[in-house]
């Protein structure tokens, strides 16, 4: 058997908060749309919710079911779950109708392919549907003690659950190949698997850097429009977080091009072939990895949308990692990897120039301490206090 699915269903890990927020969407909202990329765990939190119909169109018998979607739907009450909706586009405008018509019927809808699907249902269901954006686990699901596994590993159920490191790494390996092979051509996409997996490697060499469409198109051997249409691609499919600029009308010259980073750990560390800890606490990409993994947890923790979150860079060398705003004030998080974090320059800067409300520093040691007024060291595995403060 294909170790890819060998992992054991009694390894099954409750995702109490996704759950709650979840039903809290579905009891407020006609419809609700899951969006994550494959294999994330969509399916299993959907099985957790209380439905009373289950549709999955990779199914051949759902989807026979679905071949009329009016006569299949029309007379259900209560919850209809959806999953895999992006096969079906033209089911939108028939859900808006029925949600419309019967308001015994609600809709959960699950989704890996972001952009497309939420352009096709906020035109035919706008004001109706509401969205939940899924990863793999996070810290509130696996536990403190496990923050290395899951830095190692990546959130992904099957590599965070698998036996071993080496089939961890196996795991991640066989799901880019299926990503590029199978799921891009699905969504329509017809690049050739070698090239874009020849390009997300160069890209995971970018991880945590400001992107330079020009140098990344010169290395390739392609124009800079060509490298635009490729990270949208990964940035669509959710295999790539792309964090824009926050810039005001200041004196000050800003950075005003984007920052991207492999959404996943273990999918960045496989795409630069890391497959254990020796491995990963020798390479120079250590750092990367680390900014990249804290900043991951900590926006799923914000519960924020992508576009609400931004980094802040000055040509002069100030920065600061993750910037964001709530109830009318700034927010802000600089990620250390460093046993003991000390007050910098540029956290003067930040929080004079972008007037935060508070500075974390996330690091990967055990205690928390104060640096300023408004100056916070924090172990990323208590994120909750970053959250508990911001909204209080």
């Amino acid at each position: 058997m294909n170790i890819a699915y060998t992992y054991s269903m009694k390894k099954l890990i409750k995702r109490k908060t996704e759950t709650e927020n979840i039903n809290n969407l579905t009891s407020s909202f006609p419809v609700t749309a899951i969006l994550g990329p494959r294999q994330c765990g969509k399916t299993v939190i959907a099985n957790q919710i209380r439905f009373e119909y289950y549709f999955d169109l990779e199914n051949p018998r759902d989807s026979v079911g679905l071949e009329n979607p009016q006569l299949a739907l029309e007379d259900l009450k209560g919850l209809i779950v959806i999953d895999e909706i992006q096969r079906a586009p033209d089911i939108f405008q028939l859900i808006r109708y029925l949600v419309d018509s019967n308001p015994k019927q609600k809709y959960l809808i699950l989704g890996s392919a972001s952009k497309d699907l939420i352009q096709q249902s906020s035109e035919s269901l706008a004001g109706r549907i509401a969205y939940h954006r899924l990863g793999g686990f996070t810290l509130s699901d696996i536990g403190k003690k496990n923050l290395q596994k899951l830095w190692l590993r990546g959130g992904f159920p099957r590599s965070y659950l698998a036996k071993s490191y080496d089939e961890s790494f196996l795991w991640l390996e066989n799901y880019i190949s299926t990503f590029l092979e199978r799921d891009i051509p699905q969504l329509g996409i017809f690049i050739p698997a070698r090239t874009l997996r020849k390009f997300w490697i160069m890209i995971s060499h970018y991880h945590s850097q400001v992107v330079n469409h020009s140098e990344i198109g010169r290395s390739f051997g392609i124009s800079d429009m060509t490298v635009k249409k490729y990270i949208n691609i990964l940035e669509g499919t959710f295999m790539l977080r792309v964090l824009q600029p926050w810039y005001t009308n200041t004196k000050k010259r800003l950075i005003k091009r984007p920052k991207i980073y492999i959404r996943d750990s273990g999918i960045f560390h496989s795409l630069i072939s890391i497959g254990n800890k020796k491995q990963l606490f020798s390479h120079n990409k250590l750092g990367a990895s680390w900014e990249g993994l804290a900043l991951e947890c900590i926006a799923r923790s914000l519960n924020k949308r992508d576009e609400e979150l931004y980094f802040w860079q000055t040509h002069a060398g100030a920065e600061l990692d993750l910037f964001w705003q709530h109830k009318g004030k700034n927010w802000g998080v600089e990620f250390k990897y460093s046993d003991a974090p000390r007050k910098t320059r540029s956290m003067e800067i930040a929080l004079k120039d972008l007037e935060l409300a508070h500075l974390w520093v996330i690091y990967p040691g055990k205690t928390n301490y104060k640096l300023g007024k408004k100056l916070s060291v924090v172990p990323l595995s208590d994120i909750k206090a970053v959250w508990d403060y911001h909204t209080g």
